[in-house]
């Protein structure tokens, strides 16, 4: 097997393996959420065989162990369970699918992380390089202070001045990001903007600021120096010569940013109202919706897992010297 395919393999099965440990993890850390979820729905008024009853019709009278193993072969059938809310005393189940309630929260937050990335990646990208081409002009200190700024500061505080700016005073985009089924392409972009523009504030330094370092590490290099010897322009000498050798740590670091578009979006989706996986989240903690919040959580990890999979395959690719071992 070629070392690049073995490698991949490798790392896929890693992969594996650390989502199987997260899954264990996020089971034990929602079980051991403090309260009742029986005594939560019912009230406090209900009796302990009420509570009791309610419970073993859930199964959470069973041994953790043994509910962990039945929501993990459900898991890999593709059944994410059923969500507890709708439940209620009067013996009227309610309660949906937790696909069916993830599914449409989880387009909305993938529409909005890939609006951002559509923004960001080429900006952080563009200011990085031209960064590294102009190497500590005004140009260089301005936009490493003007990202610097905006990384320093909460995603939330950033909302806000946002919405306070472009909402209100000058009210060019709406403060809410109510996004509905029925909304046109257009009109999901025009009511996301801002959550997006939050977004891509908050992110582009680190991509901008690690593509300028990954370029000027590489500017030292014997081969960059034979390349200036030659007589080739600063840009064909970046561009052509830096950039490629420079993808490995620009694509993890752009891959960890869109891992946190993704799953890092809690906050934003709650100031804005936009009904994304971030706002369900946060729905199911507070309803104590147990298999809404492992689905979402095993979401997030699994994300994370093959991102940072990708980064480390293009990372792969594109070092030569695993491209032609000896």
């Amino acid at each position: 097997m070629h070392p690049v395919l073995r490698t991949i393999v490798k790392r896929l099965g890693l992969g594996l393996v650390t989502l199987f440990l997260v899954s264990i993890i996020i089971f034990s850390a929602v079980d051991m959420l403090p309260g009742d979820f029986g005594q939560a729905v019912l009230g406090q008024a209900a009796t302990e065989e009420a509570v009791a009853a309610f419970r073993r019709e859930l199964g959470l009278d069973e041994p953790l162990v043994v509910r962990y193993f039945d929501w993990l072969g459900a898991l890999v059938q593709g059944d994410l369970g059923t969500s507890f809310s709708g439940r209620a005393s009067s013996g009227i189940d309610r309660s949906r699918p937790v696909a069916d309630l993830v599914a449409p929260r989880l387009a909305n937050t993938l529409f909005l992380a890939g609006m951002t990335a559509l923004i960001a990646v080429p900006l952080a990208l563009a200011l990085g390089i031209t960064s590294a081409l102009w190497r500590n002009s005004w140009y260089d200190r301005t936009a490493s202070a003007a990202t610097l700024t905006t990384i320093s500061f909460p995603e939330f505080f950033v909302a806000y001045i946002l919405i306070l700016l472009l909402g209100t005073l000058w009210p060019i985009f709406p403060s809410l990001a109510n996004v509905r089924p029925e909304m046109s392409f257009g009109e999901r972009i025009g009511v996301s903007v801002l959550p997006a523009l939050t977004l891509t504030l908050v992110i582009v330094a680190h991509m901008m600021r690690m593509t300028r370092a990954a370029i000027l590490n590489l500017m030292a290099s014997p081969y960059i120096e034979m390349a200036r010897l030659k007589g080739e322009s600063p840009r064909r000498v970046i561009l052509l010569h830096a950039l490629p050798n420079a993808w490995a740590p620009i694509a993890t670091v752009i891959a960890f940013n869109l891992a946190y578009l993704v799953v890092g979006v809690v906050v934003v989706e709650v100031v804005f109202v936009y009904p994304g996986i971030g706002q369900l989240t946060v729905d199911a903690v507070s309803s104590r919706d147990i298999p809404v919040v492992q689905a979402c959580a095993l979401f997030f990890a699994a994300t994370y897992i093959l991102l940072n999979l990708i980064a480390d395959v293009i990372g792969i690719v594109t070092n030569p010297r695993l491209l032609h071992p000896k």
